[in-house]
């Protein structure tokens, strides 16, 4: 099966989540204690007072692209401080866990001034390349549309590869056997080229699918030997960290955490609901850094060169509530967002907030 995976259940005591179906609330705190987090200072605040922050994407500049997920609006982020708005997404439809979710700068952003944003609309959730020529932003272009959407399950984020590929992680809206079906977008990791066109090399011809049997994936990230890597949100017992290869099966809905079926790729580590519902995912400094909502604390986890991964060190358990987004900076540190106006968690005077760490070296 290929299968890679160090399992942490010495570390991590199974805690189910029953009837646990979408990204998590904020309930009981985690049964297990807390690593000590000493590889990160005390975060700086970079912004607050932000609605719903999801997708985070950097200029060529250095400022920052921020998509608020219930407003529909895209702000930016100055070296300053200041927060200013860009555009509001026409066609946003928010409802649960939908909204303006991902964002990303194309990599060609310095002659084409093109940016990406996954969005639900009334129909499907799509994604779309809006011009930004610092003045304003342009007319959505869709170049991925009929991913299912629902109140849950909606995926969201959009990264461009190592490879220049546009990746894009779906859900499968609660609609469990979507995860398997190849003819459906949804419970996939996507890879279309910028223009929305299909790479000849994906590994089902014709189809944008890079992987399947996914439940609910939010978080992508690339280490520096170029491998790919997936949070995914379980559903009563594990959420998962995937380290994803073309073609390959998950095993949503068959399969939840390491089972060791034939046929599906274990996930490389596992956690109970309780200590994750793993968002965004970030590489920096040798380590992924997991950003968690429902476990309400950042994961590090070292990548070793081999690709082995360390045990996960538990951060700022409890301190910032719910964290959803993880994004590394072009100078080396690493930001996190809060998401506790998302409706499930309970919001600090100056929530929502994107915060930063510079790892320890």
């Amino acid at each position: 099966m290929g299968q890679r995976f160090l399992a942490v259940t010495a570390v991590l005591v199974a805690v189910g989540c029953a009837g646990c179906q979408s990204e998590g609330s904020s309930l009981a705190s985690s049964t297990t204690a807390a690593v000590a987090a000493s590889s990160a200072a005390d975060p700086t605040v970079i912004a607050e007072d932000l609605e719903v922050p999801w997708g985070i994407a950097f200029l060529p500049d250095g400022t920052a692209l921020i998509a608020e997920r219930d407003s529909g609006k895209i702000r930016r982020l100055q070296a300053n401080g200041e927060v200013s708005d860009i555009g509001d997404v026409p066609g946003v439809v928010a409802r649960g866990e939908s909204g303006l979710l991902g964002l990303a700068v194309s990599p060609t952003y310095v002659t084409d001034q093109t940016i990406y944003a996954y969005l639900t609309t009334a129909d499907d959730n799509r994604v779309v390349a809006l011009r930004f020529d610092e003045t304003g932003l342009g007319a959505p272009d869709p170049i991925l549309t009929g991913i299912p959407a629902a109140a849950i399950h909606d995926g969201g984020r959009i990264v461009f590869g190592p490879d220049g590929a546009l990746y894009a992680a779906t859900g499968e809206a609660g609609d469990k056997p979507l995860a398997q079906d190849l003819s459906s977008l949804g419970g996939k990791i996507l890879r279309i080229n910028a223009d929305g066109s299909i790479p000849a090399d994906n590994p089902f011809p014709g189809s944008p699918v890079w992987s399947l049997g996914h439940r609910n994936v939010q978080g992508l990230a690339w280490d520096d030997a170029g491998r790919l890597w997936a949070t995914e949100f379980g559903a009563n017992t594990w959420d998962e960290i995937n380290l994803i290869e073309p073609g390959n099966n998950y095993g949503w809905p068959y399969a939840e955490g390491i089972a060791g079926i034939d046929g599906f790729t274990d996930p490389a580590i596992q956690w109970p609901t309780s200590e994750a519902s793993p968002s965004g995912v970030a590489f920096v400094d040798g380590s992924l850094w997991v950003a968690a909502l429902r476990g309400e604390r950042l994961w590090q986890i070292p990548v070793g060169a081999d690709g082995s991964l360390g045990e996960p060190q538990s951060l700022f358990e409890g301190e910032y509530g719910r964290l959803r987004t993880a994004v590394a900076t072009p100078d080396g540190a690493l930001w996190f967002s809060t998401s506790n106006r998302d409706g499930r968690g309970t919001p600090a005077e100056t929530d929502d907030r994107i915060l930063e760490i510079r790892p320890a070296r």
